[in-house]
């Protein structure tokens, strides 16, 4: 299959060149591989991407809005709805959100995603068996990774920790290659340090990653970002710590917030923003809200942090809206956080990502790679954020979907 005159975003290019962003290329697959990329004269045609990369879900509690209700900026109000909701919650009808969820995805493009569990105490959550018997009958087409979604205080109990780290770690072993790993809420808790090394301890006990949801609100003091920088850097788990969030350091005086980002560049943390239920939850609702509750991407990224952006929630009590394809999530990351030029920032669904779960290929377009791809029909950025230029070609394996 040739694929002809496309733009190869700068930051997706994985080959030394001098070519112009607005350079096209000729990129020619063999079976399931990349085979050639050239160089062409004239004007790109569209806008070829790797496979995207979803960092961030909740495909356990997704399509539940018409039970749950909206909440209209209150993220605690949201939690406690889940957790009645929760209770109630079967194997059947997990097993049908979850896997709408992931032919979404797929069907959008998206060849890994990362979703959260919400894993309240010691016993495991019946959505860890759904989520295993699906990773399986996603295999090559949705990586899929998992994320014990734990409230902090809870690894105050040693054995309560103990027993959620244990069946993380687990579930790694029946099923290596493709990781779970431990997670948990982190908001202005009291003892924070404390509560958080022994998350690092367990971490370290049972060789897993780290993946929290940290500072998700509007208050200044609230510095757990900081501090997860700081231990990842003392426990020497670099490069193995996801954060996501982290609305707060939008909030906090510049030279407090670019500390912080300094102190996550130098402990090779990977940072998440969520654009959708970030702007949905956070700010006022009584009047126009003036902070917009999204982190600072475009000074992560000046502290060589090159961020992620990823979906959160769809359709449901934290956000009411939403849908599977990262592409919706991007544009609207672009606009309010003002990300130009917009091209430069497709590494945030792609090789971001790729590179924060881990995965085997980087994201990155080179001879030989996988020929797992998402043709645009945008021919530049300008573009890129209308309908007309989202319009897309999947391909899985070399194939067409």
């Amino acid at each position: 299959m040739k694929i002809a005159a496309v733009n190869l975003p700068r930051r997706l290019r994985g080959f030394e060149t001098e070519a112009p962003p607005e350079q096209a290329f000729d990129v020619t697959l063999d079976g399931d591989r990349v085979a050639s990329i050239r160089p062409v004269a004239g004007p790109a045609q569209g806008t070829l991407l790797s496979g995207l990369v979803d960092a961030h879900a909740h495909i356990d509690k997704n399509y539940t809005v018409h039970e749950v209700g909206a909440v209209q900026g209150d993220l605690f109000a949201a939690i406690a709805r889940m957790a009645e909701h929760r209770a109630r919650w079967s194997g059947p009808a997990l097993r049908e959100r979850m896997a709408r969820a992931l032919d979404d995805a797929w069907r959008c493009g998206t060849r890994a995603l990362r979703t959260h569990l919400d894993w309240g105490g010691p016993a495991t959550p019946l959505s860890l068996a759904v989520l295993l018997a699906l990773r399986e009958e996603w295999r090559g087409r949705v990586e899929l990774q998992f994320v014990s979604l734990t409230p902090l205080d809870v690894f105050d109990d040693a054995v309560a920790g103990e027993a959620i780290a244990h069946a993380v770690a687990q579930a790694n072993t029946e099923a290596p290659g493709r990781p779970g790993v431990l997670g948990a809420f982190v908001y202005r808790n009291e003892e924070i340090e404390r509560k958080l090394r022994r998350v690092f301890e367990l971490a370290k006990t049972h060789g897993l990653a780290l993946d929290f949801h940290v500072d998700e609100g509007l208050d200044r003091d609230a510095t757990g970002l900081n501090r997860i920088a700081e231990l990842t850097l003392e426990h020497g788990w670099q490069g193995r710590v996801t954060c996501g969030h982290a609305c707060s350091l939008s909030v906090q005086h510049n030279p407090e917030a670019l500390h912080t980002l300094s102190r996550c560049a130098a402990a090779g943390l990977h940072l998440v923003a969520l654009p959708t239920t970030n702007l949905y939850l956070q700010g006022a609702w009584d009047r126009t809200p003036v902070e917009r509750g999204i982190t600072r991407l475009r000074e992560a990224a000046e502290h060589g942090l090159r961020p992620s952006i990823a979906t959160d929630n769809v359709a449901d009590g934290f956000y009411p809206y939403g849908s599977y394809d990262l592409l919706e999530t991007f544009q609207l990351g672009v606009q309010v956080a003002h990300l130009a030029p917009a091209m430069d920032w497709l590494d945030s669904i792609t090789a971001s990502p790729a590179r924060a779960l881990g995965l085997a290929w980087d994201g990155r377009l080179r001879e030989g790679c996988p020929a797992d791809l998402v043709l645009l029909a945008a021919r530049n950025e300008y573009e890129l954020l209308t309908p007309a230029g989202r319009r897309r070609t999947v391909i899985r394996h070399g194939q067409t979907l």
